[in-house]
């Protein structure tokens, strides 16, 4: 498993997911303003560049997760942070294992089944996937994912090492994933977020998460996209994690 870090010399541990197809990068900015305060882990995801394993279940790739904070941190860190199909990562976490964290912030989630996106995803990707290595259509992908050209050259880098086999196994896993049982036994404090601009699945999605998650607060940001916050708008980002260490720190 490969981890980015920083800040490690604090002892209040962040462990950042990113999007699916995207990378440790798709968290860069937040994380070098929450390396003030925060030990920042930002892992590679199962089937993503760099990894070293392949993308099997979402379960799989949250179990991973979970027994290396078991054997680095205790069992526990003190936030975790979702997009997309790290958002899912995450809510499997908090699923698995109720304590895994204190707080939790899940960014544009999709947990409510999409069976027609999951019929199409085999063909479409084998329709395009030799589309994936040509620049324009890098650039055509990254401007509809609104990733900013400071990062089209990781997102470009990164994308073309991306198996057809992990490609397509997650984005039928993002497609199908759903809410379980446990997830109403989580102890953390959590905060969904989606964009008003979103698809009409994730905005259903974060309402449904609200629902299920004990005490879980719920923001739809106005003009923002699917993913934007953490991607376009790391000051924001980050000030949502650090007010909650402040919080805390008031309650002591």
């Amino acid at each position: 498993m490969k981890i980015v870090e920083f800040g490690k010399q604090n002892t209040n541990t962040v462990m950042l997911l990113h999007g699916g197809g995207l990378n440790w990068w798709n968290y860069r900015d937040a994380a070098e303003i929450l390396a003030e305060d925060f030990h920042v882990l930002i892992p590679v995801l199962d089937g993503h560049a760099g990894s070293g394993v392949p993308f099997s279940t979402m379960e799989d790739n949250a179990a991973r997760l979970i027994r290396y904070i078991d054997e680095t941190f205790g069992g526990q860190v003190t936030i975790i942070g979702g997009l997309s199909l790290g958002g899912q990562i995450a809510v499997e976490m908090l699923s698995q294992r109720p304590d895994i964290c204190k707080f939790a912030l899940i960014e544009s989630t999709l947990v409510k089944p999409m069976k027609l996106t999951h019929a199409l995803i085999g063909p479409s990707v084998a329709m395009s996937y030799g589309l994936v290595k040509q620049r324009w259509f890098a650039r055509w992908q990254a401007s509809y994912l609104r990733i900013p050209r400071n990062l089209f050259e990781d997102y470009y880098r990164d994308t073309c090492k991306i198996s057809k086999a992990d490609l397509t196994a997650f984005l039928k896993a993002n497609s199908s994933y759903t809410i379980k049982p446990s997830l109403t036994q989580t102890c953390a404090k959590v905060r969904i977020v989606a964009g008003a601009r979103e698809q009409k699945g994730i905005l259903e999605s974060a309402k449904r998460l609200r629902e299920i998650i004990p005490h879980s607060q719920l923001e739809i940001l106005p003009g923002l996209y699917h993913g934007d916050l953490s991607i376009n708008q790391p000051q924001r980002y980050a000030g949502m994690l650090k007010s909650w260490m402040e919080e805390e720190n008031e309650d002591i």
